[in-house]
């Protein structure tokens, strides 16, 4: 697995949830690019697809849908001897058939990812990786719900993760971490209740000693600051401002992490990453005090050269994005299969996940309920030639939740076509 992708991916599963998101990403990067110089390659395309949409509103009481969406976009890759700079800027528009109550909407965002390094894979000597993204989400948009953050509405999303690494030798190393998200959620009072955007900062580190030549044990630990956005009222009067203790809830909290565990420094087909430990959270400037097992996992496997399977998930606590003045532990798992088919013309990928959302902390005992999330996806790309790819996908998630209310099922269908050059 390339090594950027697999830091991206326990970046994600270190700070952040991955449940309901596609854990395969489709190579859509085929042809070979503009070239600029002999590092820098520019990446543009264009996609048409089309979707049917069995619950366009993610409702107990559904309502179906179609829409065409048009995507166009640029990737960036800039590669030299000790720099690998990945970028990508894209644009969505949805147009929707049938459904009046819903208007047509867009969807944009930006990524970066950049790896340095001045000395080989687990050699001593320093190594620095950096990724962020922003993401202005449309209702409408898939499934997967963005890393498994969000509610399905329009929102937008930020997220920052970096490390530095020191090698003193073969067998010890060390680094520094820091970590930044954000998410805001688009309110209309008018049409619908109001949910309560968040943002966390974090700082940590973590010392690793290999054992042997394939094997780390790993000790972590982080400091987390988040903020709440309970501004927003979802009604008049004082039940969305005070508490049922008659004072206002506090909108910052605070926590730490710290875990051990195990995990491979490089082999040729496995690379994985599994830490457990405990976590604390200081919900409303001690409004009440949460702590509890927390883990991290991530992996990659090449089982062959045309099979491959990823995995990850983690644990934690962050403020609710939906009940006022409440905390939440978030418990998630993913896994996926990407496999090539036809003299590598044709590739499938299929994906599940499952997120549980608890609450373990609430003002008003009404929002003291658990919620479960599971999603499955297929996913077919035909490689026509360079240019030309023809892919299809069919997604499915269902919601069990104590509260009647949230419980849905919903299903998709695409199919589309992308140019990129």
């Amino acid at each position: 697995m390339n090594k950027s992708k697999f830091f991206s991916a326990v970046a994600v599963a270190t700070v952040s949830s991955v449940a309901c998101a596609s854990l395969v990403d489709l190579d859509m990067d085929r042809p070979s690019g503009i070239k600029v110089g002999e590092k820098l390659t520019l990446r543009p395309y264009v996609s048409l697809s089309y979707t049917f949409d069995s619950n366009v509103d993610s409702t107990k009481h559904s309502k179906k849908g179609s829409q065409w969406l048009v995507n166009p976009g640029l990737g960036v890759d800039y590669i030299s001897e000790n720099w690998k700079i990945n970028g990508a800027a894209w644009y969505e528009y949805h147009a929707y058939n049938h459904y009046t109550s819903q208007l047509n909407s867009s969807s944009w965002g930006e990524m970066l990812s950049i790896d340095w390094r001045d000395s080989m894979p687990n050699e001593k000597g320093w190594s620095f990786k950096a990724y962020e993204k922003f993401h202005q989400i449309a209702q409408d948009d898939d499934m997967s719900n963005h890393s498994g953050r969000g509610v399905g509405r329009d929102r937008q999303e930020f997220t920052a993760d970096a490390v530095l690494e020191r090698r003193l030798n073969e067998n010890i190393h060390m680094a520094a971490k820091a970590g930044f998200y954000y998410l805001d959620y688009e309110n209309n009072v008018d049409k619908y209740a109001s949910l309560y955007g968040w943002q966390r900062t974090s700082v940590g580190g973590e010392v690793g000693y290999a054992a042997s030549k394939w094997t780390d044990f790993i000790v972590a630990a982080d400091y987390q600051w988040y903020r709440q956005d309970n501004s927003k009222n979802r009604g008049e009067g004082w039940y969305e401002n005070y508490s049922r203790r008659g004072r206002p809830v506090a909108k910052d909290s605070k926590g730490w992490t710290i875990m051990g565990g195990i995990g491979t420094r490089a082999t040729e087909r496995l690379e994985y990453r599994l830490l457990g430990g405990w976590s604390r959270f200081e919900f409303g400037d001690g409004t009440k005090d949460i702590d509890g097992w927390t883990y991290q996992v991530a992996g990659n496997w090449k089982i062959s050269d045309t099979l491959n399977m990823m995995a990850m998930g983690s644990s934690y606590y962050q403020p609710s994005e939906r009940e006022y003045a409440s905390a939440l532990k978030v418990y998630t798992m993913s896994a996926g299969l990407a496999k090539s088919f036809v003299r590598a013309k044709m590739t499938g990928t299929l994906d599940l996940s499952y997120r549980k959302e608890t609450h373990e902390y609430t003002e008003y005992s009404a929002d003291d309920y658990d919620e479960d999330i599971w999603t499955g996806r297929v996913g077919l790309n035909y490689y026509v030639n360079r240019f030309v790819t023809v892919f299809g996908r069919v997604e499915y998630q269902f919601t069990d939740s104590d509260y009647r209310s949230y419980e849905y099922d919903r299903w998709r269908a695409t199919i589309g076509l992308r140019l990129a050059y």
